[in-house]
């Protein structure tokens, strides 16, 4: 039988003056009771035992436990607080030690210490309530949370560590100095939770700790909307992040399955995987990331599948000894390059589409930068759908490159290969290898190019075979400088242009075209000119000399040079103009 207890703040018939003297009736009959509490200002300590319930007669606020220093409840037992507002100072305002504890519609707030500090062992439900200033913590407890608000904590407003398990449904986490909730070495789940205003991440997962989300909000935080470090596992789905510095950072080996997650507006990054950080991403979608939309950086290798971007700078980079493996992505509408794989990272991409981004691919680094491109489709580009610098390596197999300004570049000491790819209706041409750089294709199909369809210069080697070359306005291909290599059954079609302009260094094999193939031989480089000036006794040499122009005893001469005509230079006069004696008259043989 539960035995039912009054208390108000000045007594009465069969009333209380206080709580803890109802507390201690209570404890003197050893069994279940109710402690029912009137309006007022209770400066007092409770501590409870048993099986207790202490609930608030008045509205929501009006019954206010506050001692002037230290914890407003200490609970051992099976304790059940409704309609409470409970103030700590310099302490823990509500302290589990042990048992089960139940808050409902109750206010905590703690100034200088923790809300609601659940002990190991103990089973702590927290429902309809807020809780303010202080950090809710679970140290190897379990709990429940359904409908609270976490308000303005001065460092985590909830903390879940030490092995516990804690559920947050329906809750709302707003102010925090530090973190809305952070999850280490424990487990804990977020249902329909809304996070705002942290100074660093919203949802912080570290030491191993299992985290698990679904259908949360993120948004106006300082840092990440979410992270992942230090061997984390979990699963993110549905969240909704804007106005982040990063949507969700992983590192130091955490490994989460992120699924159907939105990043919008972020100022730094939307997918953010660093320092050995992994990952999967499937369905997701980043919008407008301030610098990159998905990064992997110093060893991170995420795995991202069926993603989008929209908008924002540079849609997918990996960079500084990073991985990444691609599927299914989109990229379109970004400021600068879709994607970028620089400084020995490893690039895989598959079935992506590139849409009206300035540059396709950029590869860049040592030997040790690559990457592989399969069934990618890049158009309306403004510059190059794949570039390949230094002495990185790419390999691409069916890759399109549609309307824009040149399909495929290597240069400098790269390596690209290309089989069964095509390239369409460019400005500058469909492919080119310059410096040292090596090409390598099969079954290339170049169409509509306004300029070249192939191209080597420079000291540039090319190896094409299989290969077509369809109405391209300046030649099907072309070879200057000292660039060579070879075409194996290649065919040159279309009505415009030459079929094939080389310099003598490469091998034709079974070429088709009805285009003119024309051999440019260098001109040798014409003797040196030599001049004498102003002998005004007359000019003595010494040796047999060519190309002299003689003037003396003049009062202007005129000096034209006439510098030799490089392949691609036309021929400059120099002018150069000397006055001497206007008293004497010379001449020029």
């Amino acid at each position: 039988m539960v035995r039912r207890y009054v208390v108000a703040p000045h007594g009465g018939r069969r009333a209380h003056p206080d709580i803890s003297s109802a507390l201690r009736a209570a404890a003197e009959r050893h069994g279940p009771a109710l402690i029912e509490i009137r309006p007022g200002h209770y400066e007092e300590s409770l501590t409870v035992r048993g099986e207790v319930q202490l609930t608030g007669l008045g509205a929501p606020g009006s019954v206010v436990v506050s001692p002037p220093q230290g914890t407003a409840l200490d609970a051992f037992g099976t304790v059940r607080v409704r309609g409470l507002l409970l103030v700590g100072r310099e302490a823990d305002a509500v302290d589990c030690l042990g048992g089960t504890l139940a808050l409902e519609h109750t206010e905590v707030r703690a100034h200088g210490g923790v809300c609601v500090h659940a002990r190991r062992g103990t089973l702590v439900t927290l429902t309809d309530s807020a809780f303010r200033y202080g950090r809710t913590l679970f140290a190897g407890a379990a709990g429940n949370i359904e409908r609270c608000g976490f308000h303005d904590a001065a460092d985590n407003a909830l903390a879940v560590i030490e092995g516990a398990r804690v559920s947050v449904r329906d809750s709302r986490f707003e102010g925090s100095r530090i973190h809305g909730v952070r999850v280490s070495d424990a487990w804990g789940e977020l249902v329909g939770c809304a996070l705002t205003g942290t100074e660093k991440a919203a949802v912080m997962a570290d030491t191993r700790a299992e985290l698990t989300m679904a259908a949360c909000r993120v948004d106006s935080v300082h840092a990440e909307a979410v992270m992942f470090i230090e061997q984390s596992r979990g699963l993110v789905q549905g969240l909704r992040v804007s106005d982040a510095e990063h949507g969700i950072g992983v590192a130091s080996g955490a490994d989460p399955v992120v699924r159907d997650c939105v990043f919008a507006d972020c100022r730094d990054t939307g997918i953010n995987v660093q320092t050995t950080g992994r990952g999967t991403f499937e369905n997701c979608e980043v919008l407008n990331a301030g610098s990159v939309s998905v990064f992997s950086t110093t060893g991170g290798a995420p795995r991202v599948n069926g993603c989008r971007v929209t908008g924002g700078n540079v849609g997918v980079a990996v960079v500084d000894k990073a991985r990444g493996h691609f599927a299914g992505v989109v990229v379109e509408d970004v400021a600068g390059t879709a994607l970028r794989v620089f400084d020995e990272s490893r690039a895989v991409f598959e079935r992506t589409r590139v849409e009206r981004c300035p540059a396709g691919l950029e590869v860049r680094g040592n030997g040790g930068t690559t990457a592989q491109l399969t069934d990618v489709r890049i158009a309306g580009f403004d510059m190059a759908a794949v570039a390949v610098t230094g002495e990185a390596r790419v390999t691409l197999t069916r890759v399109s490159a549609e309307r824009g300004l040149l399909g495929f570049g290597v240069g400098e000491g790269a390596f690209l290969r290309v089989e069964d790819c095509e390239v369409s209706a460019t400005r500058a041409g469909g492919a080119v290898a310059f410096g040292r750089a090596r090409l390598v294709a099969r079954n290339l199909t170049v169409t509509g190019s306004e300029a070249f369809g192939l191209c080597g210069t420079e000291s540039a080697y090319v190896d094409v075979a299989d290969s077509r070359f369809d109405d391209c306005a300046a030649a099907g291909v072309t070879f200057d400088e000292s660039g060579g290599g070879r075409l194996v059954n290649c065919s040159v079609t279309g009505t415009r242009g030459m079929g094939v302009q080389h310099n003598g260094r490469v091998d034709l094999v079974s070429l088709h075209t009805s285009r003119p193939v024309v051999e440019r031989v260098p001109e040798p480089a014409p003797p040196p000119v030599q001049i004498v000036n102003h002998h005004y006794h007359g000019p003595v040499f010494n040796a047999a000399v060519h190309g002299v122009h003689l003037a003396w005893n003049n009062d202007e001469v005129t000096q034209q040079i006439i510098q030799p005509a490089t392949p691609q230079a036309t021929p400059q006069v120099v002018r150069r103009t000397t006055r001497e004696h206007d008293d004497q008259d010379g001449a020029t043989p």
